[in-house]
């Protein structure tokens, strides 16, 4: 049997590896991000591939690596991947939805109290040799009211512990949420901004995200107010958030993501906030802590290990999910394919016609995605691989043995 090789990109933590290599995987690591051509170069005869966020896996990049059976997001966000196009190409993708919650959590909770406090301005005038004994501007977080645009894993943890704190906590999110604590559901994002003093946005990456945050809402927010951004760099005009803060009506703001970002480590940053006051700036590390990273490596590789060993898509984002363990027959077929009816019937009377026994089978579909797992209690033949590979409806056929 061709041995599954893997490529990990962008300094992935290394239990990764050891997870894979375990199941006897080949695994190749690379410490940066790669561009377009580059990638599709290095996916020559790779079955499994590990990103973060800044390696751009498009729809070219997919056509171009027909070996490819998974891409394994080794963080919160998947906008950086084509999900229908890896759909298409029978390719499934996983991420790491709540491995690092609680470390974006923990970075915002000590970003908020730091700009609160201005502490970033009182730690500069130090280290400059000023000492700057003063109370002015600075204030406690206990009393004023936290609003978080986006209320889901990330955003009710940091409720729950913003509430502990002795802060008041209201949030929006275009989808029905579960307020927990004494938290507040805005109707709408205007009345979250007209009363809260910290808004913090913790939105997903889809594509109608983009801009939402702009000089409109920046002028909405009360005067003084604190603003963080730890979800995705484009959905935050920077150059208004310059000036607001210049103007002074915004007193202070954190942000982890930005709309380009360096690939590498040690790469020139540029970005309009650079040198204000009261800006904390960090390089995407919202999520970076050794727990976290840990916890992520262990996840998404098991994930990846999984479907390659059993066929299991669980948790997968663009596949039908099936929740699969080691199979109960001799062989077990899996087939992606396109979801229209008759698929299950074709494919059982392929395998009646040869004489093939189904000991299990299981279909889920999503949208446009079918997806059939089938334990056999006999050998195939290369002809039933064959028959059911040419079905007009099949994505990809995979045989586990």
């Amino acid at each position: 049997m061709t041995p599954v090789r893997a490529l990990l990109l962008e300094n992935l933590h290394p239990l990764a590896t050891t997870v894979l290599n375990a199941d006897g995987v080949e695994v190749v690591t690379r410490s940066g991000a790669l561009d377009e051509d580059e990638l599709i170069e290095s996916l020559a005869g790779v079955q499994l591939l590990g990103i973060r966020s800044k390696t751009q896996v498009t729809e070219r990049v997919l056509s171009h690596a027909p070996d490819l059976l998974a891409v394994g997001a080794f963080c919160i966000g998947t906008n950086q991947i084509d999900l229908d196009a890896a759909a298409r190409e029978g390719i499934a993708v996983f991420n790491a939805p709540f491995s690092n919650t609680r470390s974006v959590v923990e970075i915002a909770i000590a970003e908020i109290i730091a700009l609160t406090r201005r502490l970033t301005e009182r730690d500069r005038a130090l280290h400059s040799g000023v000492w700057d004994k003063s109370a002015e501007g600075s204030h406690e977080v206990r009393g004023r009211t936290l609003g978080i645009v986006g209320y889901g894993n990330i955003g009710t943890q940091l409720s729950v512990l913003a509430e502990a704190l002795g802060m008041s906590v209201i949030f929006y999110d275009t989808a029905e949420k579960l307020a927990l604590g004494n938290a507040r559901r805005a109707e709408t994002l205007d009345e979250l901004l007209e009363t809260a003093d910290v808004v913090t946005l913790h939105v997903d990456g889809r594509a109608g995200n983009a801009g939402m945050f702009g000089a409109s809402q920046l002028a909405r927010m009360r005067p003084g107010s604190i603003f963080l951004n730890l979800s995705r760099g484009f959905v935050v005009d920077y150059a208004a958030l310059r000036e607001g803060i210049l103007e002074g009506r915004i007193a202070g703001a954190a942000v982890d993501v930005f709309p380009q970002e360096p690939k590498r480590r040690g790469d020139p940053f540029e970005s309009d906030l650079r040198g204000l006051p009261n800006v904390i700036l960090t390089p995407h590390i919202g999520g970076s802590t050794e727990e976290a990273q840990k916890a992520i490596g262990q996840f998404v590789a098991n994930k990846l290990r999984d479907y390659v060993r059993h066929g299991s898509t669980m948790l997968s984002v663009n596949l039908p999910n099936l929740a699969l363990d080691a199979r109960t027959g001799s062989h077990r077929l899996v087939h992606l394919h396109r979801n229209t009816p008759g698929v299950l019937a074709g494919i059982n009377a392929t395998l009646a016609e040869h004489g093939v026994n189904v000991e299990a089978q299981l279909l889920a579909t999503s949208g446009d995605i079918g997806y059939v797992v089938t334990d056999v209690g006999s050998d195939l033949g290369a002809d039933v691989c064959a028959e059911l590979e040419v079905m007009d409806q099949t994505i990809r056929l995979r045989l586990l043995s």
